[in-house]
């Protein structure tokens, strides 16, 4: 977090995660964010319930949503029971979900943002043999039951965190998770579209919608990695991207 030049506020009681809160909304926050397991040294401390519940209380109060890293079963326990929106990552520490959490994710409509990617990058040192073991024992496990029970998928990747801005990666361990074209298409489109309240005038390509649209150089029903390949960025009709 130093090296980023991050700085994440900690609370110590309900009404100073209120506080926080309504401060963040202040300053043109457009969601909230809570570290439900935060990653320590050797371990994860998960955030106090009653704090959850708090802030997740006084966004939804104005209207915003919250997103949670989890980082273990425990602290989407936390997540669930607080009222959390969205889970940012999977977490490859505590193995897969099992049946009955998935079903309250989904039941709760918790839609899940994957950051596969991020994974690889925090394995740094780690033999490759054990990340691979790891996300296929884990991770890639649990986006694949997720999706394969309906839950919402959301395309994101951690960057601002991370500084790997290219997401061929992604969309690659997207596709191992066993995602299709079509599962991939709709986290980056209709799904965001229909999770943040635009689907009337984003999200698909129709007479009336927004003309923002992206144009790739190549067909992701051959390879998802062509999500990555855009030969245009179009927003509102006008090209404000072309690759070179």
């Amino acid at each position: 977090m130093e090296a980023n030049h991050i700085n994440i506020p900690e609370v110590l009681s309900s009404a100073q995660a209120v506080e926080r809160v309504r401060q963040q909304l202040h300053d043109g926050a457009d969601g909230m964010k809570l570290f439900a397991g935060s990653v320590q040294q050797n371990s994860i401390l998960i955030m106090p319930l009653d704090l959850a519940k708090a802030a997740v209380t006084e966004a939804h109060r104005a209207g915003k949503p919250v997103f949670a890293h989890p980082g273990n079963q425990h602290g989407i326990e936390v997540c669930l029971q607080s009222g959390v929106d969205i889970l940012a990552h999977t977490t490859p520490e505590g193995g897969p979900w099992d049946p009955s959490l998935l079903a309250r994710l989904k039941a709760a409509n918790v839609a899940l943002i994957p950051t596969l990617t991020l994974w690889h990058v925090e394995s740094r040192g780690m033999p490759v043999a054990d990340f691979e073991k790891g996300m296929k024992e884990t991770a890639l496990p649990q986006l694949r039951a997720y999706t394969e029970l309906g839950g919402q998928i959301l395309f994101g990747t951690d960057v601002g965190y991370i500084e790997q801005f290219d997401t061929t990666e992604e969309f690659t361990w997207m596709s191992r998770a066993g995602l299709t074209f079509q599962q991939i298409l709709a986290s980056l489109t209709t799904n965001p579209a229909a999770r943040f309240g635009d689907s009337a005038h984003r999200g698909r390509i129709a007479p009336g919608m927004d003309a923002d649209l992206v144009v790739l150089s190549a067909d992701p029903a051959l390879d998802s990695t062509a999500f990555a390949k855009v030969r245009y960025t179009i927003r509102a009709g006008k090209i404000i991207y072309q690759s070179k």
